[in-house]
């Protein structure tokens, strides 16, 4: 068991630390020999994609295509531990709802359906015709299929989310919450309404070549680290790199790689970032609302002394919508106002722009530091907008890049899924296969969970994921599950949310993304698409983890046969027998993939189409929009303010560095020196002492929220960082309760994990007598 230390990390990141790990977690999971073999197989065109993040691949053709976290995720998808129905049954739910997250994948790969036994407490082992039967049966009984809901993981691939779509619809519902209804929701709905596409519209190559990169709320040297080696060859030829970030993340500081023999040989390392900015959580959107009132301003300035224009007018003109408007709004945004809410000075936000205004091409990335706020949509649009006023978008080197975490996450919904259906796809589906989709919209995830909690015996479908530890809410959203009829989850390992189960539940197990899918035809291969729209496609090397595994389009196909009946004229088996069949009918309803096989079997596959990134504006005005929002002065963490006399506090919830979503590999958060313990509070020291404690000292923390309803996470050690005051950090699921299932993201409705006002209390330990 690791020690609970708390140190300084000083050395960069990747380097030795990074392999140590690999080997570390691939000695954990009892596969030295076979985790090795399956790594050098990660992102090759013969082999398997990554099943951690979307970061594309270089060239897919390096010995060397993976990350620490990538190889965690391998490592954990390959082990040499079961999870049998023998060994999972030895213990009650009761029982196993005690042990950890991690202890509970840990027990390894499901090997076989299991159904919940009532009587007993515990899951036993069903065969898959039993399993299809009774889902089938439940579903069917439902009074309407709106009465279903069916939640997608960013994991699946096109193959099976495209099938899994067409089912559902042909059952009769749009009910399809998904994983980008709690992470980059609003980086597709704020994009589709600035530019008129929800996706990014930069690729690989627009990194060589930019002049400079501005990152806002995301740490890849975590989340995304194959980015790293991307921004490390910015860095050498002299691009500058611009990080936002209210927390010194190492990733952002400096990288050693891996792959470059000097940099290990030598103890060297590259510098990132140029300039950070450490802004305060939410502080975002002043940010860059300050950058370009500061380019405005000096862009009239040299209007009045004859100099060339700062600003690109003949792209304004030409490519965009509401500029004038837009102009006003921000000229009369108080500079006070500015620095107050972004925690920046104006020094520091004219040095930003300054960058901005010397590079010839920008890129902007972002991640879930800027997507999980009430004003995300807002922020993500005001990003835009400082792309727009230059030209930064729809050339080389320039461009928006939302980074998402899911290997297929962005592919997913590319297939389809989505609660709210354009009407056009909807037509095309009905035509190629025959029937009448549903047209209503659907539930997204907070609609799920209300649904789930004000109605009785829905029936909950889980393709992946493990929604009762990623959602909010905690209390509200297991009580929710708990009134289903049936809980359905399709799983690799055991975790948090099949011990919170409806009154029958299932989990059905599949095959992992390095593991060997035989069909009917042969060995299969399905695609994936990555964060800048890359599709190419994925091949297992391993024998399956068992026998008695389906993969993911397998359980669909079956359970639409067992479902659908006669009233289904999709051939569903004949299918499923050969994967090509199915991405013939993707390309037959998505003109984007034309001739899919012949181009997904090229090594590295093809980009989809992306029309902004050609400036073809598909928005209602046919131009890129330019969108004027207030900096926001009355969020939650505003009123709480207001309303208590103690400090109030804003947190931010994320990741440790031993962790990717909700699957722990380790107690460790290597480059934030934290080791042996999760339950930490990263707060300024000066917090610290103002509340009158020391580092290392345990405290509770209480949310508060418009709704009055209490909230309250236990113990947690306080851990002094650089971090801004009155601002924090803690790992989620632990801090998952804190957040209301009323506290979301406007018109995007994605959790606000990233600013939760919160007071801290000293703990006090049960039965102290204090």
């Amino acid at each position: 068991m690791t020690k609970k230390t708390v140190k300084l990390y000083q050395r960069p990141a990747g380097g030795w630390g990074g392999l140590k790990s690999v080997a570390q977690h691939i000695f954990e999971q009892g596969i030295p020999a076979k985790g090795a073999r399956t790594l050098l197989s990660a992102n090759q065109p013969d082999g398997f994609d990554c099943p951690g993040c979307a970061w594309p691949d270089q060239d897919h053709t390096s010995t060397f295509e993976f990350c620490e976290n990538g190889a965690k995720a391998v490592a954990a998808e390959s082990t040499a531990r079961r999870a049998t129905p023998a060994l999972i049954s030895a213990q009650t739910l009761a029982q196993l709802t005690l042990r950890s997250d991690q202890e509970l994948e840990g027990m390894g790969r499901l090997t076989q359906p299991m159904q919940y036994d009532a009587a007993s407490d515990s899951y036993q082992a069903v065969s898959w015709d039993a399993a299809f039967t009774l889902i089938a049966s439940r579903l069917n009984a439902l009074a309407s299929p709106n009465d279903a809901i069916f939640y997608t993981s960013g994991r699946t691939s096109n193959e099976a989310a495209f099938l899994y779509q067409l089912f559902v619809r042909e059952f009769g519902t749009n009910n399809f919450p998904d994983c980008s209804n709690m992470c980059h929701e609003p980086s597709g709905f704020g994009m589709r309404e600035a530019v008129g596409v929800g996706k990014g519209t930069v690729q690989l190559a627009d990194f060589h070549v930019t002049d400079a990169i501005f990152i806002f709320g995301q740490n890849p040297g975590t989340n995304h680290p194959r980015m790293l080696g991307e921004l490390r060859s910015a860095s050498k030829r002299g691009a500058a790199i611009v990080s936002f970030n209210p927390l010194r993340e190492r990733g952002l500081e400096k990288f050693q790689n891996p792959q470059s023999p000097i940099e290990m040989l030598s103890g060297g390392s590259t510098p990132i970032s140029s300039d950070y900015f450490q802004l305060k959580i939410g502080g975002d959107l002043a940010a860059v609302k300050g950058m370009i009132k500061y380019v405005l301003e000096a862009d009239s300035q040299a209007q009045a002394e004859a100099k060339p224009r700062l600003i690109d007018l003949e792209f304004i003109a030409d490519h965009t919508a509401n500029f004038d408007a837009f102009m006003i709004n921000v000229l009369s945004e108080s500079w006070a106002v500015i620095e107050i809410e972004s925690g920046l000075s104006r020094a520091q936000i004219i040095r930003a722009a300054q960058i901005y205004l010397n590079a010839k091409s920008v890129i902007a990335c972002w991640g879930m530091g800027i997507t999980q706020h009430k004003h995300s949509v807002a922020t993500i649009q005001m990003i835009i907008n400082l792309l727009l006023l230059r030209g930064n978008i729809g050339r080389p080197g320039a461009g928006p890049c939302p980074v998402r975490g899911h290997s297929n996450v962005q592919g997913d919904r590319t297939m389809g899924i989505y609660e709210k259906p354009r009407p056009a796809f909807l037509d095309k589906l009905g035509a190629v296969f025959d029937f009448s989709p549903p047209r209503e919209p659907g539930y997204d995830t907070i609609a799920a969970i209300e649904a789930m909690l004000a109605h009785k015996d829905k029936v909950f479908f889980a393709m992946g994921g493990n929604f009762a530890t990623a959602t909010p809410d905690t209390e509200v959203t297991h009580r929710a599950l708990r009134n289903c009829a049936l809980t359905v989850h399709v799983a690799t390992k055991f975790n948090r949310s099949h011990l919170v189960h409806g009154r029958e539940a299932l989990i059905l197990p599949c095959l992992g993304r390095t593991e060997i899918d035989m069909q009917e035809s042969g060995p299969q291969a399905v695609s994936v698409e990555d964060s800048m729209s890359m599709v190419h496609l994925s091949s297992g090397i391993n024998a399956p983890a068992s026998d008695d595994l389906l993969s993911e389009p397998a359980i669909v196909a079956r359970l639409a046969v067992a479902t659908l009946q006669q009233r289904s004229k999709t051939p569903w088996l004949w299918l499923l027998a050969d994967y090509d069949r199915i991405r013939d009918k993707i390309a037959a309803v998505f003109e984007d993939f034309a001739d899919f096989n012949q181009r997904v079997k090229v090594p590295g596959g093809f980009h989809l189409r992306n029309r902004a990134a050609e400036r073809v504006w598909e928005t209602g005005s046919k131009k890129a929009n330019f969108f004027a929002h207030a900096v926001p002065v009355d969020l939650p963490i505003h009123r709480a303010r207001l309303s208590q006399q103690q400090p109030v506090f804003n947190l931010a919830t994320m990741r440790s560095h031993d962790q990717y979503n909700t699957t722990i590999y380790g107690m460790n958060d290597r480059y934030r020196g934290v080791f042996g313990e999760r339950r930490v509070l990263f707060i300024h020291a000066d917090d610290i002492a103002q509340l009158g404690m020391q580092a290392g000292d345990w405290v509770d923390l209480q949310s508060l929220s418009d709704d009055g309803v209490e909230r309250i996470a236990k113990r947690f050690m306080l851990v002094a960082y650089n971090i801004p005051r009155a601002c924090l950090a803690a790992y989620f699921p632990e801090t998952n309760n804190l957040v209301p299932l009323s506290s979301f993201a406007d018109f995007a409705r994605t959790p606000s994990s990233k600013s939760i006002p919160v007071l801290i209390t000293p703990h006090v330990a049960a039965g102290s007598g204090v």
